[in-house]
Order: C-alpha cells, then sequence, then structure tokens
C-alpha cells in the first residue's frame, strides 16, 4: 500500500471517528452503564483517530523516522524489546518512582497534620516547603546523586522532593475546608481536637488530599526519568531515553514515553477509582455517570 492511500484511508477514518464522537457527545444516557460506555468510546476514538491520522501524515508525507517515526513502527519496537522496557520499568516505576511516592506523600501528610496543629509551624514550613517546591529538577537530581548514589535511592529522593510540597499544600487547605457548623457541632458533643480531626476534618480533607495524590503520581514519574538523565546504572527509563537519542533510535525513545505514559495514566486512573469510592459523598462524584 502506498503512502498516499495511507494517508487518505487515515483522513476518511478521523473523519469517521469525528462524525462518531460528535453523534456519541450527543446521546443522552439513561444507565450509568451506557454512560460509562459512552464515556470510554469517545476517548478511545479520539486516540485511534489521532493515531491513524499520524500513521497516514508520516506515510504518506515520507516523514524521516529519525525526526517522527510512525505509531506502527514504535508498536514493533515495542513487541520486540518487552524484557529490555520491562527491565527498565522495574528500575524506575516499580523501585524509584513508587518509594519515593510513598515516602513524599507520606511525609507530607504527616507534615501537613503537624502544621495545622501548630500555628508556629504553619508560618516557618510552607515558605520552606514553597521553595523546595521551585527547585529546578536538573538542579537537584545531580545533587541527589552524588548524596545518595548512582542506584534508585536517588532517583527516589528527587522524587520525595517533588511530591512533598503538592501533598503539604493540598493537605493543609483540606484540613482547613471543614465548616464552622460542624466544627461546632463537634464541639457541642465535646469532641477533643483528634476526634475532631479523624471524623470530620479528614474526611472533608479527602478531595484535596486525592487531588495531591493524582497529582504526585505524574510529577514522581516525570521526576524519576529526568533523575537518570544525570547518573544511573545501564538501566531505566532516563537512561534508555538518553541513549538510544545518542544512537538515533527514535522509535525506542518513543517506546520508552509510551510505556512511561501508559504507567501514568494507569496510576492516575486508579487514584481516581479510589477517590470515588473514598469520597462518594462529594458533590463532584453524585450521580457521575447519569
Amino acid at each position: 500500500m502506498s503512502g498516499m492511500t495511507i494517508l487518505i484511508a487515515a483522513i476518511v477514518f478521523w473523519l469517521a471517528a469525528w462524525y462518531a464522537n460528535t453523534r456519541l457527545a450527543s446521546v443522552r444516557a439513561r444507565t450509568p452503564a451506557v454512560a460509562n460506555a459512552i464515556n470510554l468510546a469517545i476517548p478511545f476514538l479520539f486516540g485511534a483517530a489521532l493515531l491513524a491520522l499520524w500513521e497516514g501524515f508520516t506515510r504518506g508525507f515520507e516523514v524521516p523516522t529519525v525526526l517522527l517515526p510512525p505509531p506502527s513502527m514504535i508498536w514493533d519496537r515495542i513487541v520486540n524489546s518487552v524484557p529490555v522496557l520491562w527491565a527498565d520499568f522495574r528500575q524506575t516505576y516499580l523501585k524509584a518512582v513508587l518509594a519515593g511516592y510513598a515516602m513524599g506523600c507520606g511525609a507530607g501528610f504527616i507534615v501537613a497534620v503537624l502544621v495545622d496543629r501548630s500555628p508556629f509551624l504553619k508560618a516557618g514550613i510552607m515558605p520552606v516547603g514553597n521553595l523546595i517546591s521551585a527547585l529546578p529538577i536538573i538542579g537537584i537530581a545531580p545533587i541527589m546523586v552524588m548524596w545518595f548514589g548512582f542506584d534508585w535511592p536517588s532517583k527516589a529522593a528527587v522524587v520525595v522532593a517533588m511530591t512533598f510540597f503538592p501533598m503539604l499544600v493540598n493537605t493543609v487547605a483540606g484540613l482547613a475546608a471543614a465548616g464552622h457548623m460542624e466544627r461546632d457541632l463537634m464541639r457541642t458533643y465535646a469532641s477533643d481536637y483528634w476526634q475532631t480531626l479523624f471524623k470530620l476534618r479528614l474526611p472533608a480533607a479527602m478531595p484535596f488530599i486525592f487531588n495531591a495524590l493524582k497529582i504526585n503520581s505524574t510529577l514522581a514519574l516525570i521526576g524519576a526519568i529526568v533523575a537518570e538523565f544525570f547518573g544511573t546504572p545501564i538501566v531505566g527509563m532516563g537512561f534508555r531515553i538518553s541513549a538510544e537519542v545518542g544512537r538515533m533510535n527514535v522509535d525506542m525513545v518513543w517506546a520508552e514515553i509510551f510505556v512511561a505514559a501508559l504507567a501514568g495514566s494507569l496510576s492516575y486512573g486508579l487514584i481516581a477509582l479510589i477517590e470515588r469510592s473514598v469520597t462518594f459523598w462529594h458533590p463532584s462524584n453524585r450521580n457521575r455517570g447519569l
């Protein structure tokens, strides 16, 4: 099949997907199952149409693969490089990202509770946390490598620095979200600080906490990959991207990008599902899908 034939077929598919999406978006679902099916079908068709256009334009206009390989070439690289991609994923995500994410979010949550308890800490730690969050990754990554070595602990340290402040700020804001009437009601029941915290303020803060968890799920992966550019064993997603760019193996670079995007999207989606079950009472989750 010639390149122009592929391009024409891609444009036709894109127009058909566009028409189908406009029709699906106008459908008024009567059951949650139908609504969920439509909400899944629309982004699926949209993504498939973008991939088709990508394939069509790169094939039709004979774009050099070193600039932009077609999706079919990237998929072939993924299929033929599963062991390498899995080793990189395990080094970067299963070790550095998960460890740094847990420590950064956990530390941010604990410090937020302490800050909420003490006005002195709130005045002292919040500006320092703001300063840490403003530090560029390319500045702190080499320092962490010198402190913690070339293996995954140095990347986890970068992830901790990136995820700590979003969790701190969102949790502090969430703990202040409970209304005065609810707090007065708790006081009439003779509730102490910790009872009010666990029975009222933490449940009210859950949407803010999950917002930080979702933000950090993508920040953590970005931080770990960028940190690997500054020193790592001969394995890892950041190392592979840096090495393969130097070899002009752009299809392998895109394969790593695909794995990173898939891992980040699945992490975000999993946290969003947990959020819906925990904060089912929140107005944003009421009647979702109807």
